[in-house]
């Protein structure tokens, strides 16, 4: 409603404009006064206009209100408009009349705010590729930045009413995947049968036993083959070196190439590694549509294809002299190079001993998902989510399958450091031509999550003197260092059970264990999400977990308030708002609703800011939509948990004897409620019933 009323004010002013002083701006500011007492929009129009037209700005914000107040009269929302300083114009809302028109436009406690399914009748075809784990070992802290990130954009999107695909990219023939094949073979001396079997005896364990669990012990092997590879280049036997180093490409080329014994216990292990991240991120309420995998991108000869149009498009040329000798190089717009000379800096895409660079391979991948390489893969359910399949891909598959590629704009959620990578599929987007798909494609980058030292010392880490005096430590899966997404959600948990336990000790069992997963879930993802994308992440359990502060639980707090008003109370949240909307008389008996709802909201400015804010949602949806950024979602619902408490504490609704009243902050309370259900749902967290 608030971006709605800020439209008709720019529009207006727009046409006071044309039609006083023959000015045709191409846009018009809007600001928002330091003080609610000041108004809900500012306007410093006048400053701009004052060259031009020869007169002071306070002059002419005096002339431009008293237009505006004629053209725009209470009925539509608008109740002064008042020159202020030394030009702006201070607009005042009728707060009776938006009020009540918020009021019948919302169910506060809808669960569609959370429903991540597409909104019927959407045209527009937006595919998500976030998580992208490597299958070679468990999920840690730092991949669940991308996922929460990626699942938040998800949930917006939809929310705006876009159709959105979700994929999560598997990389299950990289050089990853292949250390660990490495461990298991040559270090452990593991047959594919053999493998079979410890997979299956640690699947057979069951979740409690997790440090069995088979992508458990991939982290330790990682770590350890890592070490391996490293032990003889400190011991300077530069021939074990070469050995190691053979072994290992050796390794990669034949599950790269496929058809042999390598390649199927590369696909044991990535496959089985695989479902447990997805079991991973089905905790944090985290799904996905569709997992295309590397090995199909290489079997069904994508970048064959694609190779032919860049060389046709004249993307690509062969470089015949230079560092890049007998490489087939990507061509640069922006190069000056003279004639004669070679481009040293041209980025390669296919080696001079022909293999294919990752950029290559993503240029392939990437033509298809817009539904321009002209090739598609084949589908089989992998994964079933309560509410739909899970498709994987695969060289022949099921003969009937949904189609994920031919996206309308795409959204990669890849940290910044591939920020160089991204650009160069763009670059070759652009240069065949497909410029629109390259304006509809998007780098979603983001910085590396790391631990306070205090964070690592409670998960039993030794931390140096040195590290102890650092911000942050870096987590790192070559090392070891990190803390496992599961091990994590589990501390959280406990701790938040501990707590409710304490503070519930009346509920069942199954209903704490319920809450407290419900916050420490929402602790998680809100810590994640309150940064903006560009700042590196310290961890810190201490501070995710505070009910004060810019916290999950701070904001999950908030919605139980306001919950336990009506269960006090005998009465609904749609009741509270019907009394104001369905039969205005029962509460407000005296005529003249919205002048009464204007005296009332008028008097206390804490009552209207969160009827302000909660008329301000589709204003956040879209400035998080169009920055890329989901720490507005996260900023919208702390500050109104913020107004919501500041309400709380100074109103007793309860006990409140005036009708009237009791019926403006009963609405009041219903308003967040719905807004903070909401707001919380965009962020994949749940509001529990009681904390």
């Amino acid at each position: 409603m608030y971006r709605e009323l800020q439209q008709r004010l720019i529009d207006q002013v727009k046409e006071v404009l044309r039609s006083a002083w023959d000015v045709d701006p191409e846009t018009i500011a809007v600001e928002q006064p330091p003080e609610l007492k000041l108004g809900e929009f500012a306007l410093p129009v006048a400053f701009e206009l004052a060259r031009r037209l020869r007169k002071a700005p306070r002059i002419i914000a005096g002339e431009l209100a008293e237009k505006l107040s004629a053209a725009l009269p209470a009925s539509e929302g608008f109740a002064a408009f008042e020159a202020a300083g030394a030009g702006y114009i201070n607009v005042r809302l009728a707060r009776g009349a938006a009020s009540l028109k918020l009021a019948s436009g919302r169910n506060p406690d809808a669960t569609d705010a959370t429903d991540t399914t597409d909104a019927a009748g959407a045209t527009d075809h937006v595919l998500v590729e976030h998580t992208s784990i490597n299958p070679n070992k468990a999920a840690h802290v730092g991949h669940l930045r991308n996922a929460i990130l990626g699942d938040t954009l998800v949930r917006i999107l939809r929310a705006d009413g876009q159709r959105v695909d979700v994929q999560n990219y598997i990389d299950n023939t990289g050089v990853q995947v292949a250390d660990v094949v490495v461990g298991f073979v040559h270090l452990e001396g593991k047959s594919l049968v053999e493998l079979r079997g410890l997979i299956a005896a640690a699947e057979a364990l069951g979740p409690e036993a997790r440090e069995q669990r088979f992508d458990y012990l991939c982290w330790d092997l990682y770590a350890r083959v890592s070490q391996w590879y490293a032990a003889d280049d400190a011991a300077g036997d530069k021939a074990e070196q070469e050995r190691r180093k053979a072994l290992r490409y050796a390794t990669l080329h034949e599950i790269e190439t496929g058809g042999n014994e390598t390649a199927e216990v590369a696909d044991l292990i990535s496959t089985t590694v695989l479902r447990h991240h997805l079991e991973t991120m089905q905790r944090l309420g985290i799904v996905y549509d569709f997992l295309p995998r590397e090995s199909e991108i290489l079997h069904l000869k994508f970048w064959e294809l694609a190779f032919e149009l860049l060389q046709s498009s004249g993307v690509l040329y062969y470089e015949t002299e230079g560092k890049n000798k007998d490489c087939w190089v990507m061509t640069r717009p922006d190069a000056r190079v003279t004639e004669g000379e070679t481009d040293e800096d041209a980025k390669v895409i296919v080696r001079s001993n022909g293999t294919v660079t990752y950029v290559g391979k993503d240029i392939a991948y990437h033509l298809w998902k817009f539904g321009l390489l002209g090739r598609d893969f084949g589908y089989r359910r992998f994964y079933r989510y309560p509410a739909h399949d899970c498709w994987i891909s695969c060289e022949s598959g099921e003969a009937e399958h949904p189609h994920f590629g031919g996206a309308t704009a795409i959204y990669n959620v890849i940290d910044s450091r591939q920020s160089d990578p991204q650009a160069n599929v763009i670059q070759a987007l652009r240069g065949m031509g497909h410029a629109e798909a390259a304006d509809h494609y998007t780098h979603f980058s983001y910085e590396m999550v790391a631990l306070t030292p205090r964070c690592a010392l409670e998960l039993g880490y030794q931390v140096s003197e040195e590290d102890q005096s650092r911000p942050y430590i870096e987590v790192s899966g070559r090392k070891g260092f990190g803390v496992k997404a599961d091990d994590l959600l589990d501390k959280l948990t406990a701790a938040t059970r501990r707590e409710v336990d304490a503070r519930q000790p009346e509920r069942a069992e199954a209903e704490r264990q319920k809450i407290a997963e419900q916050i420490a879930i929402g602790a998680l993802r809100y810590f994640m999400l309150k940064f903006t994308r560009g700042s590196v992440i310290a961890f810190d359990f201490k501070d995710a977990l505070s009910f004060e502060g810019e916290t999950g639980p701070y904001v999950q707090y908030a919605a139980v308030r306001a919950r336990n008003i009506f269960r006090k109370a005998g009465t609904t949240p749609e009741a509270a708002l019907a009394a104001l909307t369905a039969n205005p008389d029962s509460a407000l008996p005296d005529s003249g609703l919205d002048s009464q709802l204007d005296s009332l909201l008028g008097q206390a400015d804490e009552i209207w800011a969160i009827w302000l804010r909660a008329a301000k949602r589709s204003l956040t949806l879209a400035q998080a939509i169009q920055t890329a950024e989901p720490a507005y979602v996260a900023r919208h619902g702390f500050q109104l948990a913020q107004e919501f408490n500041n309400f709380y504490h100074r109103h007793h609704i309860l006990t409140e004897e005036d009708p009237q009243r009791k019926a403006v902050l009963l609405a009041t309370a219903a308003i967040a409620l719905g807004e903070l259900v909401a707001v919380l749902g965009w962020m994949g967290i749940e509001a529990p019933e009681a904390m």
